[in-house]
């Protein structure tokens, strides 16, 4: 999602952002963005997983888990996290970034909304479904739609699919949009149902200037 260039300074707001995940999703949020810290994150989640139910090797696992780690914190997410099935195949990312000027009033829904729908490096395919949601952490605006994504070197577009959840908390000034993407088309009704019971669980939690909540 990309929003207008605004004059106002990036705003000064903490707060911490934690999901009552379903087994299956990992929390891949690196703090220092090393790649050795996506080693050790990897580590730790591979040795738990259970070798009867794996079809691929664990080393293949680690791997993916490693290379996924570093890539989906490269802008720097407020959170970023991904789901594997028993089987040790990664079937969604999920990121969570917040947005915000200060002295910038917080952007409307309506505003919003085709905010989510804008993509650098892809670009909608077909009607978008858009729905207006009361979460938890806050009133919501909920898209999903296929998304056309350029492949490297400009040569032709995959299709993926997307959801974006732009969130409104009452106790920050923050927009908090949450992005769930995948590729397996096949799997659009377990993924969705997946990444709608994460967004019931996000909370949101204002943490004191002193670093404290």
């Amino acid at each position: 999602m990309t929003t207008p260039e605004e004059s106002g300074a990036p705003l000064a707001e903490t707060f911490e952002c934690a999901f009552d995940f379903q087994p299956g999703w990992v929390d891949l949020t690196l703090r220092e963005g090393t790649r050795a810290e996506a080693q050790a994150l990897a580590t730790r989640v591979v040795d738990n997983l259970n070798p009867m139910a794996l079809e691929i090797e664990k080393s293949a696992v680690f791997d993916d888990m490693v290379d996924r780690a570093v890539d989906l914190n490269d802008d720097v997410p407020t959170l970023a996290a991904a789901y594997y099935s028993e089987a040790g195949e990664a079937l969604a990312n999920l990121v969570v970034d917040s947005y915000g000027d200060e002295g910038v009033p917080r952007p409307g829904v309506e505003e919003v909304t085709p905010l989510l729908l804008d993509w650098a490096n892809a670009r909608v395919a077909g009607e978008p479904a858009i729905s207006h949601l009361e979460l938890p952490a806050g009133p919501a605006v909920r898209v999903q739609a296929m998304l056309q994504v350029k492949r490297m070197f400009g040569f032709g577009r995959k299709l993926t699919e997307f959801a974006r959840y732009a969130v409104f908390p009452q106790d920050l000034q923050s927009l908090v949009v949450v992005t769930v993407t995948w590729e397996k088309v096949a799997m659009t009704e377990r993924i969705t149902e997946l990444a709608d019971e994460a967004v019931q669980t996000l909370r949101l939690t204002p943490r004191a200037a002193g670093g404290g909540v």
